[in-house]
């Protein structure tokens, strides 16, 4: 699920990315989940998403610049790569798989 909120000063776009426990892979024990993508030059540990049990989903918030595509997967456990379903398109990685594209909205159009 991707959630975007408008920032008041109009710079930065509020990006809540979050994946439920269960559209992760059943067979693997979850010890951590990490977002990874353009936003933080795909390093595997720069963004670690948090667990809230209440959810029962894996969450991170980042403030992006508005108007631009940023693509990004999860990291589960540092070797599986996972997609967000709902996110605004997919683009192939060149690695036989696809990337999952968020598009921030210009200043005026936040949703």
């Amino acid at each position: 699920m991707l959630k975007k909120q408008q920032a008041k000063s109009g710079n930065t776009c509020k990006v809540t990315f979050e994946i439920a426990q269960g559209e992760l892979p059943e067979t693997l024990e979850v010890e951590n989940v990490y977002l990874v993508g353009e936003f933080n030059g795909w390093n595997p540990t720069a963004t670690p998403m948090k667990y809230s049990p209440k959810n029962k989903a894996f969450r991170a918030t980042l403030a992006l610049e508005p108007g631009q595509d940023y693509q990004f997967r999860y990291l589960v456990n540092g070797q599986h790569w996972c997609n967000d379903w709902a996110a605004d398109r997919y683009v192939a990685n060149g690695l036989g798989q696809d990337n999952c594209v968020v598009t921030t909205p210009e200043a005026s159009d936040a949703s």
